[in-house]
């Protein structure tokens, strides 16, 4: 396993992350289909993932309504310190007017759930899930750096946000020296890359981390899924009432790029899954990929990723076939880039 720097922090990260969106939810809308797992299954994940050298893990106080957290709380036990432990803040825990969003009074609230459920004193990582339009940024980014200071976070990090959402957090946090965002969580893959015509340029110049959600695109680029069957893995996220086409892609343009991910794959006698998180480790800007699974052959196969290297050509191919047109005003600016270079 390798290791990258969490943003400008001094903190490393495996650049393989595991995902426990799948812990829990039985006999939940939705969560149950995602995974259901049980403790057992729960815990030979951790393991096998710690044991391959994994020190990050992921999770969010929404997942199956919080069991998620609490699986892994069990599942990780005395082996809490060896890891660099996320959780999330933001999505409905309940059905009171305040039991959302990130005013001071959620987020001080939803912190001491999501402790007591991970049965640890801190989180290593607090994200924001999503922006709320409804709290200004100031009392979010204010509840975050009390919770630092007293011990409770160790790091704040966003989810999902826009590059100049982020942007004013930051300089929100300059301004009145709180905690800053060392990390965002972004939805990339080889049909997702829209992350790359403002986000990624932003983490770059600021120095913030990019943890990927979904690189296999809701399981679409297993390979499983084919022009013919036109169905998703039943566990897969985009199998689910509520999210058909989620994350939302160009199915035909999907299975052109599937086609050549599948030449790529065969040519290095590994799944497209592992090509697919392979080619992020190769994206500016990318700390760690999460994975998920529900089996415990596709988290050994998707943690492989981290030792796929891909070559000249495959790069070259997999850019081809996915690269986004440019948009305004990216194109201008890149036409006229060199003109502030001396002749």
């Amino acid at each position: 396993m390798k290791y990258r720097l969490l943003g400008t922090t001094g903190v490393y990260v495996s650049e393989i992350s595991l995902g426990t969106m799948t812990f829990g939810g039985s006999g939940q809308p939705v969560w149950g289909s995602l995974g259901a797992l049980p403790l057992s299954d729960a815990q030979r994940l951790v393991d096998t993932a710690l044991d391959a050298g994994v020190n990050f893990v992921d999770t969010a106080d929404t997942y199956s309504e919080g069991e998620s957290e609490e699986l892994l709380g069990q599942a990780l036990g005395k082996r809490r310190r060896d890891v660099v432990l996320a959780t999330k803040v933001h999505a409905r825990t309940g059905p009171g007017p305040n039991d959302v969003g990130t005013s001071r009074l959620h987020i001080m609230q939803a912190l001491e759930d999501s402790l007591r459920r991970l049965r640890t004193d801190y989180i290593d990582l607090y994200q924001i899930h999503n922006f709320d339009q409804v709290t200004p940024m100031e009392e979010t980014l204010r509840a975050l750096d009390d919770a630092v200071r007293q011990g409770k976070i160790r790091y704040v990090g966003c989810a999902n946000f826009a590059a100049w959402q982020i942007s004013k957090a930051l300089g929100i946090s300059a301004r009145e020296k709180l905690a800053r965002f060392v990390s965002v969580q972004s939805y990339y893959s080889l049909v997702g890359r829209d992350v790359e015509r403002e986000l990624v340029p932003m983490a770059l110049d600021e120095g913030i981390g990019m943890t990927v959600w979904s690189p296999l695109a809701g399981g679409f680029l297993s390979g499983k899924i084919t022009r013919d069957n036109g169905v998703a893995d039943s566990g897969s996220r985009s199998a689910q009432p509520g999210y058909t086409n989620f994350p939302p892609l160009d199915r035909e343009r999907g299975f052109d790029v599937v086609d050549v991910l599948k030449g790529v794959a065969e040519r290095h006698g590994v799944s497209p899954a592992r090509v697919a998180v392979a080619w992020l480790l190769t994206r500016p800007a990318v700390t760690s990929v999460i994975v998920g699974a529900r089996k415990h052959e596709q988290l050994v196969d998707n943690i492989a990723a981290s030792d796929l290297t891909l070559t000249a050509q495959d790069l070259t191919e997999l850019d081809e076939i996915t690269k986004l047109p440019a948009a305004y005003p990216n194109w201008i600016q890149e036409a006229f880039a060199g003109v502030r270079y001396p002749r």
